[in-house]
C-alpha cells in the first residue's frame, strides 16, 4: 500500500506541474485530476500508517 500511495502522490505532482504547461478547460481538468491523484496518496498514506500502527 505504501507503495501505491508514493506512485499516486509522486503522478499527482508530476501531472500538476504539466497541467500548468496546459490552455484552457483541459488544464483545470488536469489540475484536478492531479489533485485528487495527490490527495488519494495522502490518504492511502494514512490508512498504511494506521495499519502498521495496529499491527
Amino acid at each position: 500500500m505504501g507503495v501505491i500511495a508514493i506512485l499516486l502522490i509522486v503522478f499527482g505532482v508530476i501531472g500538476l506541474l504539466l497541467s500548468s504547461m496546459m490552455f484552457g478547460d483541459i488544464g483545470l481538468a488536469a489540475a484536478i485530476g492531479s489533485i485528487t491523484a495527490v490527495l488519494s496518496g495522502i490518504g492511502f498514506w494514512s490508512v498504511n500508517k494506521q495499519l502498521s500502527q495496529s499491527k
